[in-house]
């Protein structure tokens, strides 16, 4: 005899065979560059459409550690002043005579340090993360006004300034994009086929019953918040080389496009949920989106905006369709 018994109504998750919500992704990243291509004859040269890059490639730099960030239900609002710190003590320190490669060295462990900073008091103090990166957001943009002031830095040599202005040998394939692809690839290793990417999912869905698994969790968050400050101070170096120089309020609201880029690429903001090639497509339709916006000449402050209303969206349309899913029984 069999017997049949009641399940749980199911919960909405993008279908994994057909990846829905990337596939979304790409239809409105075509779309966006349809009507870049209408607004301007020059959009679908080869050579723009490379050169559009640079422009967002920094972001995307920090948008990689912000997506474990999120899926482990945690936030990070100090990168963009973790980048500034970061840019200004490697400004300060060539200024002042360091080789520039050692005063690289030096930003990334700064920023580094910063992200650890962070992740130490979120997961030994058990503060709150929103919190404790609020505090920090205000404090490092604070250190890097300090140390620097008003002034800026130039006079980056060639071959610095080549990792954010430079192309890959005669091709106009940039520097920065060849960057982010390599860690891009890597942390969708890091995240889809390594024990410590199911340990973030894991934790941002249950973190108190991961630690009574066994997992390491808060070992887990420091690394999670080390390597947000790392890609921080990268994004620094990057984004000091195509400027060819360094100031305190560089990278202003960069973090606001992160996070933005993450929650619609797919990272569900209550974590536990989401995927690298959401978060990469979600930039480059965000970078697509901007860049018409320039084409319009929209201003500044109304392409943020805009943003801001997109990551309200992205954050609100999940809930919308999981209520709107089909309910299945067995």
């Amino acid at each position: 005899m069999t017997f049949k018994t009641r399940t749980s109504p199911r919960r909405f998750r993008p279908t994994p065979t057909l990846l829905r919500w990337e596939w979304l992704l790409i239809v409105l990243l075509i779309v966006a560059c349809a009507i870049n291509a209408s607004l301007s004859p020059y959009f679908l040269n080869v050579r723009n459409l490379f050169d559009m890059v640079f422009h967002f490639m920094e972001k995307g730099l920090i948008a990689l550690p912000m997506a474990l960030v999120i899926i482990s239900a945690n936030i990070d609002l100090s990168v963009a002043s973790n980048l500034a710190m970061s840019s200004i003590v490697m400004a300060a320190s060539y200024q002042a005579g360091l080789n520039i490669w050692l005063a690289v060295l030096l930003g990334l462990a700064v920023g580094t340090l910063g992200g650890l900073i962070n992740g130490l008091l979120i997961a030994r103090v058990r503060l709150p993360s929103l919190v404790v990166t609020l505090g920090s957001y205000a404090l490092y943009r604070g250190v890097a006004f300090v140390i620097l002031g008003d002034l800026v830095v130039t006079g980056f040599p060639p071959l610095f300034t080549y990792l954010g202005q430079g192309y890959v040998a005669h091709t106009p394939v940039p520097v920065p994009l060849v960057i982010f692809a390599v860690l891009a690839t890597l942390f969708g290793l890091l995240l889809h086929r390594t024990v410590f990417g199911r340990y973030v999912y894991a934790i941002g869905n249950n973190e108190e019953a991961c630690r009574y698994s066994g997992v390491f969790v808060d070992r887990i968050k420091i690394i999670i918040f080390a390597l947000s400050g790392l890609m921080s101070a990268l994004a620094a170096v990057v984004l000091t080389a195509r400027f060819g120089s360094a100031r305190p309020n560089i990278a202003l609201g960069f973090e606001l496009d992160a996070i933005t880029a993450v929650v619609l690429g797919g990272v569900d903001i209550n974590g536990g949920q989401g995927s690298m090639p959401g978060v990469v497509l979600a930039l480059f339709l965000m970078g697509v989106v901007r860049y018409g916006m320039s084409l319009k000449n929209v201003p500044g402050q109304v392409q943020n905006t805009l943003i801001g209303i997109l990551l309200i969206v992205a954050i609100l349309l999940p809930q919308f369709l999981r209520r709107l899913a089909p309910r299945s029984r067995a």
